[in-house]
């Protein structure tokens, strides 16, 4: 008796009046629900004004045992951010759009260096997936490679500080399993298909439905945001890493990251994105898990 929360990027209102409405009181400081736990799918910081205090209840709600939290690619970024390069620099560079994309998490934390600190520590103690006989939980994408890796790699599906610093060296194996795992696979478009995403950056890959056999799609079918202009013939597979991808016949997966719009849906009835753009005005997302083999619409709550 799960349910699933999608990214919150800050904006604890939203965050509390969606816990409200599915049944959780605060007590003593926490929200708890007398039969239910939550599982929070990643993204917690930047974007958002509520920063601090949505880490706040968050970590509140796994620490008394109500809740589990995965990492998302914003915590993973936010470390990689702080921690320094061995020849200079940081791991994840200062340049403007990565400065950018931290401001109000760092502004949060104005002059109180070390508590953010303190949740840095405790961004490492965030699994990169989770997994039980019912449902898998991921931020990004479940490839079952990339999760057979992290299982041999991480403790206790954690990152530990010396693993960090490996997963961001991009000729290793743990760099694109993390990589894809937080964001998601991406495919290079055809020249002249490039665009400019939700922060003005402009792309020429687009993030990909991991979950549809790549065979059987179209570069304008395949990307998870509807692009109209992208063209609407084959894939050119060699492009991709593998032709793998999430079959009917695995359990049910559910994760944030996609940025959707409209009316929360599953895309299918093992597959459900759970990321409904709260931090540009759409909504926060739940889903309500009972143990069900076929994700339901009726089970995602706004």
């Amino acid at each position: 008796m799960t349910d699933f929360i999608g990214d919150i990027h800050g904006h604890a209102d939203a965050l509390e009046a969606l816990l409200k409405k599915l049944g959780y009181q605060k007590k003593n400081g926490v929200y708890s629900h007398p039969e239910r736990k939550v599982l929070f799918l990643g993204d917690y910081i930047d974007r958002g004004l509520q920063i601090k205090r949505t880490l706040e209840i968050v970590r509140s709600m796994v620490e008394s045992g109500n809740a589990v939290a995965l990492m998302g690619n914003h915590e993973y970024n936010a470390m990689c951010f702080h921690y320094q390069a061995p020849g200079g620099g940081h791991l994840r560079r200062h340049l403007i759009k990565n400065i950018t994309q931290h401001y109000e998490t760092l502004y949060e934390f104005k002059n109180k260096q070390k508590d953010y600190e303190d949740y840095l520590e405790w961004f490492k103690t965030l699994p990169l997936y989770h997994e039980t006989d019912g449902f898998r939980a991921v931020h990004a994408c479940w490839d079952e490679k990339n999760i057979q890796l992290l299982r041999q790699k991480l403790v206790n599906n954690r990152l530990t500080e010396e693993l960090i610093y490996e997963s961001a060296q991009k000729e290793t194996d743990l760099y694109n399993a993390v990589e894809q795992t937080l964001k998601g696979k991406e495919i290079g478009i055809p020249a002249g298909y490039g665009f400019s995403d939700k922060d003005g950056i402009e792309r020429t890959e687009i993030r990909i439905k991991w979950w549809e056999n790549p065979a059987t799609q179209t570069y304008r079918s395949i990307s998870v945001i509807p692009l109209d202009y992208l063209p609407d013939h084959p894939l050119d597979l060699s492009a991709l890493d593998s032709p793998d991808y999430y079959l009917h016949t695995e359990k049910p997966v559910f994760f944030g990251h996609y940025w959707l719009e409209g009316t929360p849906s599953p895309f299918r009835h093992n597959v459900c994105c759970l990321d409904y753009s709260v931090a540009t005005g759409g909504k926060l997302v739940a889903y309500r898990f009972d143990g069900e083999e076929k994700a339901e619409i009726n089970r995602m709550i706004t």
